[in-house]
């Protein structure tokens, strides 16, 4: 019976163990993967490679609000002679501790301007702008 017994607790011993790394492994708080949200951007620089084609890449800088919140995504379109740059960032969900301090960013994006005509071009970085020109097309 003693030997049955030993049996059985380690059988639960194991399965409490199963269950904690479970829960350590998957829990987020229930509050889901995360929020995400449109980054603060305080300035953008425009840069021109001297190559041909020509490249363009924009340095976006800014701050995320706290410690734990991270530059998730940036996605770019071109309207006409405006592209259209779109930081996200995701802060985790859950009892997460984090500094409660501004955190500066800097991000450097190419810009798809491979093809392009000459003229000028405005960029947008979530409500930032700034504009460079293409004195010829952008093609070889």
């Amino acid at each position: 019976m003693t030997r049955l017994r030993q049996h059985g607790l380690l059988l639960v011993a194991v399965g409490l163990l199963v269950a904690i790394a479970a829960a350590c492994a998957t829990d987020s708080g229930g509050e889901g993967p995360g929020t995400s949200s449109i980054a603060q951007v305080d300035s953008i620089d425009l840069l021109m490679l001297e190559s041909f084609p020509v490249q363009v890449t924009v340095m976006a800088r800014g701050n995320l609000p706290d410690g734990c919140t991270t530059i998730d995504q940036v996605t770019q379109e071109r309207q006409g002679n405006t592209f259209k740059v779109t930081i996200i960032t995701m802060r985790p969900a859950g009892k997460v501790v984090c500094t409660m301090l501004l955190a500066p960013f800097e991000q450097a994006i190419a810009l798809e301007v491979r093809g392009l005509p000459a003229g000028t071009y405005t960029v947008d970085v979530n409500g930032v702008t700034g504009s460079f020109t293409l004195d010829v097309d952008n093609e070889l």
